[in-house]
């Protein structure tokens, strides 16, 4: 072999491996990919949820956790009283609140 080949073969062989910092751009664009498509949509949705709770007033229909649909009768600190059929009230948490209800005929906001 010729100088000039084995010359060639120890720089290959000398710069061939990649600084370490390189191998953990995988890891970081996981990262990124797992919080910009799962965790800030998720975050997005609780706090949306917690000023639908926050914002409850007497007379909203709601549904809770459990499924049961009811119009609220009253409001307090981490509460509410729900009315689900004539007579019959039951006591919720309002974090067990999933949704507030809109009645018929209006349009959701983002219409």
């Amino acid at each position: 072999m010729s100088s000039q080949t084995l010359n060639l073969l120890a720089a290959a062989s000398a710069g061939g491996a990649p600084p370490g910092w390189v191998q953990f751009l995988p890891l970081v664009a996981m990262g990124l990919i797992f919080w910009f498509l799962i965790i800030r949509p998720q975050m997005r949705r609780q706090k949306e949820h917690q000023n639908k709770v926050n914002a409850l007033k007497k007379g909203d229909q709601v549904l809770t956790g459990g499924g049961l649909v009811g119009k609220i009768t009253r409001v307090d600190g981490e509460y509410a009283d729900i009315e689900i059929a004539t007579g019959v009230k039951v006591k919720a948490l309002k974090s067990t609140i999933a949704d507030i209800i809109l009645p018929p005929g209006s349009a959701p906001a983002n219409d």
